[in-house]
């Protein structure tokens, strides 16, 4: 099994590696690509040291599965060249997402889609994976009307810039300009504007919420709408998640759902303070809901509170168990096919 990690050099490619080791996946051949400034760097993975490569390099040794993290522009240029030599790419990035030709594969939703002929495969945006594990099972049985979604998300998620210029800020330093990756400082601060604004004054963010959310669930009527806040927060995301059903339900019954369903944790115990944080998600693989209750508000009206640590299931801990699940269903392989 020849596995490359693009992007290994990130926040999100550092993190991968950790998963595929604790994950027990049987890599016998591991190839670490970058750019072309990180190539020739020294990488460690399972006590090995293993030298950074291009990605033309890489394309040569014909890798079974590909995992990016290296960024939309990048993904787009190279996915299909992997593609085209038989590697199936599991990526990160949000190049693939909306394509119609693409799938979008949360595990626990919808693996079931994929099949051999899937060299693409696109990783939902962090925040968007979260919330769907949570929602999928209450889809199905209550039938989701509208959701209305306010998310609390890590600056971890901006990535390694956003991580120096908080440490800078934390410790009472100023960045330089080329040293932030926000407008405003993020220390002790809440910033209502992740990614870039578009035409309709949501931002990029928001709206991946909306599209992904739709097509992960197979329900283009549903009706979203999303503010994305960036929080000082290191750890992962949070979600409030007002979700108005067309079925009635039951919160006992709710409750009991989600803690049957894969993946999902639920910390829910108001007496005891108990529900779920960052704090405790971060380096956790699972999702964590909590704060299970009616919104008395509306007729069939339920409030969710959901966190997970937006590096492991918003990005590597997704695209490990994707491969994993190609791998046990013996769908990997290298066999050149067209994109």
């Amino acid at each position: 099994m020849k596995v490359a990690v693009v992007g290994v050099t990130g926040l999100v490619g550092t993190v991968m590696l950790k998963v595929l080791n604790e994950f027990q996946f049987p890599v016998t051949t591991f190839i670490p690509v970058a750019s072309a400034r990180s190539v020739g760097k020294k990488i460690t993975y399972k006590g090995e040291e293993h030298t950074v490569v291009g990605m033309q390099e890489a394309i040569d040794m014909k890798p079974d599965v590909a995992i990016f993290s290296a960024g939309g522009s990048t993904s787009k240029e190279w996915a299909p060249k992997f593609a085209e030599v038989g590697t199936t790419v599991i990526d990160n990035s949000s190049a693939w997402r909306m394509d119609p030709s693409k799938k979008l594969v949360v595990p626990e939703v919808n693996a079931d889609e994929l099949g051999a002929e899937d060299k693409i495969i696109a990783n939902p945006n962090c925040s968007t994976i979260q919330m769907v594990v949570a929602l999928a099972p209450l889809h199905r049985k209550y039938k989701i009307k509208r959701l209305v979604i306010s998310t609390y998300q890590s600056f971890t998620g901006t990535g390694m810039q956003a991580v120096k210029q908080y440490q800078l800020e934390s410790k009472g330093f100023d960045p330089k300009d080329d040293e932030m990756a926000y407008h405003y400082q993020i220390f002790e601060n809440c910033l209502p504007h992740c990614d870039i604004f578009l035409e309709n004054d949501y931002t990029k963010e928001e709206m991946k919420l909306v599209h992904e959310t739709r097509k992960i669930l197979g329900d283009d009527k549903l009706a979203i709408t999303a503010t994305a806040v960036r929080v000082p927060v290191d750890g992962g995301h949070s979600e409030s998640v007002n979700v108005e059903f067309e079925q009635p339900f039951e919160v006992a019954e709710v409750k009991e759902l989600l803690a049957s369903t894969p993946g999902i944790e639920v910390q829910d115990d108001p007496a005891n303070n108990k529900y779920p944080m960052p704090l405790y998600a971060k380096d956790q693989n699972e999702v964590f809901v909590g704060r299970i209750r009616r919104d008395e508000s509306i007729e069939n009206g339920l409030n969710l509170w959901i966190v997970s640590d937006n590096l492991r299931k918003g990005a590597a801990t997704n695209a490990v168990q994707i491969a994993k699940y190609l791998m046990e269903k013996e769908l990997l392989g290298v066999n050149p096919v067209g994109v």
